[in-house]
């Protein structure tokens, strides 16, 4: 497992992947500094933005593109070089190969948006240890449950591309932003929810964009133990070349 751990690790670190990542991740801190700047201190004005920001932006559009890039990348690059054989071919449980390649995802982008949502929030209301670990967790398990969705989707390489950008902008992005029901079954909801839940009164802008705190938790759950159960049975059903 560590072996296959640290080869993903080198395959998603790129050094062109990287930058790509880091400028998304690093793209709303720079507008809420500016903002920040030039907009004044209007408390209302700011809750306004933090919720546009985390919910709009970050949550919904950048958390699962910086996901979908390296997740899908995971197993895409030994289908590519037609060497995911090697790795099937070995005396090794299914669950100890899919694992590690959740894992490379997650370590690479979780802290990273992590870090660029506490500090979105810390400009933009200031600095409280509360939400700056609410929103912090929150990204970073919301990274999770995408990297478990596009890490399956990654095994169905003529179709993956066009899955995640359906599931991103169009299921994540519009429907769950207008369709109150649809938010028990997103990854954005969950995350939003699990925000809100840790710190009611720091992220009180979210509050009419949330599900009940147990019920995300749980959906963050499924959601990346369903995929990762999904991932595992592809590799036991796929024709490798």
């Amino acid at each position: 497992m560590v072996p296959i751990l640290e080869l993903s690790l080198r395959q998603l670190a790129g050094r062109w992947r990287l930058l790509i990542i880091f400028f998304l991740a690093s793209l709303p801190v720079v507008i809420t500094v500016l903002v920040r700047v030039l907009g004044g201190d209007d408390e209302s004005a700011q809750d306004d933005f933090v919720q546009g920001m985390l919910g709009g932006m970050i949550v919904a559009a950048i958390m699962p593109i910086v996901a979908m890039t390296l997740a899908t990348a995971a197993f895409g690059n030994e289908l590519e070089d037609r060497t995911l054989s090697y790795l099937l071919l070995k005396p090794v449980r299914r669950i100890f190969v899919a694992l590690p390649k959740l894992l490379a995802t997650v370590i690479v982008a979780g802290p990273l948006m992590a870090a660029s949502s506490v500090a979105v929030v810390s400009v933009a209301l200031g600095v409280e240890a509360q939400t700056a670990v609410a929103v912090g967790l929150a990204v970073f398990l919301g990274v999770v449950a995408y990297s478990a969705v596009f890490t399956w989707a990654g095994l169905i390489p003529s179709h993956a591309l066009g899955f995640a950008l359906v599931y991103v902008f169009l299921w994540e992005g519009i429907i769950s932003g207008f369709l109150s029901g649809v938010r028990y079954l997103s990854i954005r909801a969950y995350t939003l929810s699990i925000m809100f839940g840790m710190d009611e009164t720091g992220m009180s802008a979210l509050e009419e964009s949330v599900i009940e705190f147990p019920a995300a938790i749980v959906g963050a759950a499924l959601v990346t133990a369903g995929f990762l159960w999904l991932t595992v049975r592809r590799l036991r059903t796929m024709d490798v070349p």
